[in-house]
């Protein structure tokens, strides 16, 4: 207990104050900045309208942010321990609400991406802060339920944003879905600005590595932002362009590959890299960030995926598809509770390999969607598969800490961070082709006997093979979706083994005694 106490005391940054009011303080802008990585999917059309833009311009609202915040989440770390972490916290919130403000006041779609690309800077460098702060202010023993608290954040606002922000856009204005943030963020500057503190600790870190002044790694940071830059643009226009036949796409390929190889090489080479890649020798947090990239592939992936399915299949509005969500949201943060307690007595691999196993369940559950399922049905498969992802981040957020140099994890939450995100970048563009692709083959299996020189549609008229062509056309879609549930059921599935690659440290046996 003394070594706990001991501890929270040296790095915490809650300093006289209780520890449970910064998680909460923490979470509010989480919240804020998750929701707005999905809130403005489904209000494209209004804002393309609004600002005399199409649909395919308007889509750059969505990519812009993703884009800057890829960006800046994996060199988080590194600003945050320069600048001083409540320093660069503060900034990342106040530079979010500012841009937020921009956006829904914005003129033009030139500006509201400019401000989309500013947003998405001050969005990427708060949840690298935020899980540190946390990391550093409950010793093993809480952290479970520390990220708990944190995890009802990250989890449950992807799956609101797409109901609220259709609510929004359908009852006010799309520029409300900016607007929203401000006051959240003005309230979450107050509280934050008067009750986290930079603790002896984190300040001894950022002196000892300005001594002898700021060595700036130019080249490290430029290689992250052109490589994780255009494998965002690769993964978000890829399938609009046709992937490698567009000249765009494939030379953002090249520039990709050949940016992030030679990342790889440069940053193991440097004594004070901007992405701190030695880290990844651990082979415990190697493992933790694969499970959360696994994590993120599903979470989001789905999350696109299911409001798609419902609108484009069952005719939903995009309020009631994202209400479908809503039900597993309301899962996942009744479990979350129950999972930060049981994470101090049951060894995180155990809990990560049953998540993943649920979610393999879920994933395997929904391949039984069909075009007459009810609203319920819809609704109950979501929540079966919300109820294993406390399970998942809620082990692997305390998990990757553990073993690790406390000064180490500024530079670890901007990496496991970064790994989520590309995780669910990853997923949404596999989906996305996946649909098109297997679309395409069931309608060219399907429709092989469906032609006027068939005896079955001899004296047909072309109205009705018209018909027929469009039912063809739904089945064909439906059985791809069935294809796409299948391969989350495979990926969650082989994803079990790696969980039983993490160890138990002292530090989480000490906590669960």
């Amino acid at each position: 207990m003394a070594r706990a106490a001991s501890f929270s005391l040296e790095r915490s940054a809650a300093g006289d104050r209780n520890p449970w009011l910064v998680a909460v303080i923490v979470s509010m802008a989480t919240f804020m900045e998750v929701l707005d990585t999905s809130i403005a999917n489904v209000s494209l059309r209004h804002i393309a309208g609004n600002l005399a833009a199409t649909i395919d311009e308007s889509t750059w609202v969505l990519t812009s942010y993703l884009v800057s915040n890829a960006i800046i989440l994996p060199i988080s770390g590194w600003l945050s321990t320069v600048v001083g972490r409540k320093r660069f916290y503060l900034s990342c919130v106040a530079l979010f609400g500012v841009s937020s403000l921009c956006c829904g006041l914005a003129p033009s779609l030139g500006w509201l991406i400019f401000f989309r690309i500013l947003q998405g800077l001050g969005g990427g460098g708060l949840a690298p802060s935020e899980q540190s702060i946390l990391a550093d202010t409950f010793p093993p023993a809480q952290r479970g339920q520390a990220f708990a608290l944190y995890g009802v954040a990250v989890v449950v606002a992807p799956t609101l944003g797409p109901t609220l922000g259709g609510w929004i856009t359908d009852n006010y204005s799309w520029r409300w879905i900016f607007l929203i943030n401000v006051p959240v963020c003005l309230t979450s500057l107050f509280l934050a600005s008067s009750v986290l503190v930079d603790p002896p600790a984190v300040q001894r870190d950022r002196e000892r590595m300005l001594r002898g002044g700021v060595r700036v790694d130019y080249l490290g940071f430029l290689l992250v932002a052109v490589g994780l830059g255009a494998l965002q643009i690769v993964l978000d226009k890829g399938q609009e362009d046709d992937w490698f036949a567009s000249p765009f796409i494939l030379a953002m390929t090249i520039v990709c590959v050949c940016s992030l190889a030679f990342l790889v090489i440069w940053e193991l080479g440097q004594d004070d890299p901007i992405v701190d890649l030695p880290l990844m020798k651990n082979k415990n947090f190697s493992a933790a960030l694969v499970v959360m990239f696994v994590t993120g592939f599903i979470l989001i992936g789905t999350t696109q995926v299911i409001p798609r399915f419902l609108q484009e299949m069952m005719g939903y509005s995009a309020t009631q598809a994202g209400m479908a969500l809503t039900a597993g949201g309301i899962a996942t943060l009744l479990m979350m509770p129950l999972v930060g307690n049981v994470v101090r007595h049951v060894p995180p691999k155990y809990l990560i390999a049953f998540g993943l196993t649920i979610e393999a369940i879920g994933c395997y559950h929904l391949r039984g969607f069909n075009t007459d399922i009810t609203f319920e049905h819809a609704a109950w498969a979501r929540v079966l598969q919300a109820v294993g992802l406390p399970f998942l981040f809620v082990p692997i957020s305390a998990v990757a800490y553990a073993g690790l140099p406390p000064g180490k994890n500024n530079n670890a939450s901007a990496l496991v961070n970064t790994m989520r995100n590309l995780g669910g970048s990853f997923g949404i563009s596999v989906a996305v082709v996946l649909l098109g692709n297997r679309t395409q083959f069931h309608h060219s299996r399907l429709s092989e006997s469906v032609t006027p020189y068939a005896s079955a549609w001899q004296g047909q008229s072309w109205d009705a093979l018209g018909s027929v062509n469009a039912l063809v056309t739904r089945q064909a879609a439906m059985l791809s979706y069935v294809d796409l549930f299948w391969f989350l059921t495979i990926v969650a599935a082989a994803a079990v083994p790696v969980a039983f690659i993490l160890r138990s440290t002292k530090g989480e046996a000490a906590a669960a005694h």
